[in-house]
């Protein structure tokens, strides 16, 4: 039985990344304490999303023709962004490399970032429970 990769490690990111976008929605009732978790959320975040990118890229050749790769590739760039905007925020948030509070930009990109990340999960979800990949 083959297990793919994958699906095993997309779970670090995605909890990094949501954890990152509570924090900063924390930080304004709780402040500091709370923005300085959401700089290392979305560092480790960005970090460990390149070997999932990696492993699905990988994984991409054993994908059926048709309707599940088209909805590999929809599932890709969902992520892709989810990615770009998060690194984003990361490095708007930066400043001599310490965090900065969040500003409106940030929590747009939070939240932007977060429907992209939602939009990918779906379509991965879809990918396994609708077409099979991967079981």
């Amino acid at each position: 039985m083959r297990h793919p990769l994958h699906p095993a490690i997309v779970h670090f990111p995605v909890a990094c990344w949501s954890l990152a976008v509570a924090a900063d929605a924390a930080s304004l009732w709780f402040g500091e304490t709370a923005w300085r978790w959401s700089a290392g959320l979305l560092g480790v975040g960005c970090a460990m999303a390149l070997p999932a990118m990696l492993a699905g890229l990988m994984e991409l050749r054993r994908m059926p023709e048709g309707v599940a790769m088209r909805d590999a590739y929809a599932h890709m760039s969902a992520m892709l962004l989810a990615f770009v905007l998060f690194a984003a925020r990361l490095l708007l948030r930066l400043e001599h490399g310490r965090p900065l509070p969040p500003d409106a930009l940030a929590l747009l990109l939070d939240a932007s970032g977060t429907v992209a990340l939602l939009v990918g999960g779906w379509l991965g979800g879809r990918l396994v429970y609708g077409h099979g990949v991967g079981r």
